[in-house]
């Protein structure tokens, strides 16, 4: 993928849905619109995942739950 304004080559992911490619670190395709999976996506202690409560501000936790509500994550 290059960059529209000054041409250079930036890394990129290929949308599994559409086959589009979107810059490296989005997490939503460029094309389609659909979620972009990441490797680290799949690991929670890499990237923080919001609780399921809307009204929560908390974070699941190691365990797998919320660390303010308690919530579980399924």
């Amino acid at each position: 993928m290059r960059c529209p304004q000054c041409d250079t080559i930036l890394p990129f992911l290929l949308c599994e849905v559409c086959g589009g490619e979107t810059p490296e670190g989005s997490r939503f395709c460029c094309q389609c619109g659909h979620p972009i999976k990441r490797e680290e996506a799949e690991n929670p202690t890499s990237e923080r995942i919001p609780c399921l409560d809307g009204t929560c501000i908390g974070t699941i936790n190691e365990r797998g739950v919320c660390s303010i509500c308690g919530k579980p994550y399924p």
